[in-house]
């Protein structure tokens, strides 16, 4: 005989979130091996004694660790997920009843807690690795990869020069149409005013003058041409006043946008992630190793594995 499921809600249920997630998923067993109670003296500084409750830390901060593990990043698509998902609420410490904080109060207490902070919870997590024996400190792979600034290019502005600024982009822009529209201008600039100012030489200029030259010829009617950002700019002459320490980024094949470079380092025996800064997206890898390499000897050797 055929069977056929109706679905009707009960006014009551018996239900237990534990006896639904199983013995080895990877949340149960991530959650019976991550204790994050010391997160509650870390922060207690930042907070008043009295007023309406904010969102527990340490739901925070797992809230922020399954963005990453999931490949989050807008907070409001994190709860979303996480409100659909059994093993992740275990983790988190909430039943199917209990609803999640708001998408905007991740936000606000991203912005109250200093870097320091971060940085604490991850030499902690690193330090449980390390314990657990999955660290061996021997071999490190480190790599860098493109971070999209929050910030757009249509709304770039132009370095001041010494010079009088019409008279400079006479001499370094060949001009087409689109250079004469008027760009969105920001709300606010957060730059400083060492970042307004072209610090490029006269041979760094001419070379953009030459770049711009061949780049401009068909640059009206190229396909795409009327994305403003499509055209060719510089960190040489151009700033984001909205992310000031945004860098314009391009990769073969890629559209230039505003980038940041993440340098991560990981340990080879288990792939356990040692150390992440992010730097200027203008700059050249073997740049930026020197100060990778100290502060990978620095995290080793606090772990006495060097």
């Amino acid at each position: 005989m055929q069977g056929k499921k109706i679905y009707q809600e009960k006014l009551f249920n018996s239900f237990q979130l534990s006896d639904r997630v199983g013995k080895g998923n990877f949340y149960r067993r991530l959650k019976e091996a991550l204790d994050l109670d010391y997160l509650y003296n870390l922060t207690s500084k930042f907070y008043g004694s009295s007023g309406q409750k904010s969102i527990d830390p340490v739901v925070f901060f797992k809230l922020c660790l399954v963005g990453y593990l999931e490949n989050i990043i807008s907070d409001r698509k994190l709860i979303d997920h996480c409100s659909m998902r059994l093993d992740i609420l275990y983790f988190l410490g909430y039943d199917i009843d209990e609803e999640l904080p708001w998408h905007s109060t991740i936000s606000r207490t991203r912005q109250l807690f200093p870097e320091s902070i971060f940085e604490e919870v991850f030499t902690k997590v690193l330090e449980l690795c390390v314990e657990k024996g999955m660290v061996s400190g021997h071999t490190q792979a480190i790599d860098s990869a493109p971070v999209k600034a929050n910030a757009s290019m249509d709304s770039l502005e132009l370095k001041v020069p010494s010079q009088d600024l019409d008279a400079h982009l006479a001499e370094v822009r060949h001009i087409s149409k689109r250079d004469k529209q008027t760009f969105r201008k920001a709300k606010q600039d957060k730059s400083s005013k060492d970042q307004r100012i072209i610090t490029a030489n006269e041979k760094e200029l001419q070379g953009i003058t030459s770049r711009n030259k061949r780049w401009s010829k068909d640059q009206d009617q190229r396909p795409g041409a009327g994305n403003k950002g499509s055209r060719y700019t510089s960190n040489k002459t151009h700033y984001s006043p909205t992310d000031p320490d945004a860098r314009i980024n391009v990769k073969p094949g890629k559209a230039r946008k505003l980038n940041y470079l993440s340098q991560l380092s990981v340990d080879t025996n288990n792939h356990v992630i040692t150390d992440i800064k992010a730097y200027h997206a203008d700059g050249k890898d073997n740049q930026q190793l020197p100060d990778i390499v100290k502060r990978l000897q620095r995290r080793l050797w606090k772990q006495g594995m060097i």
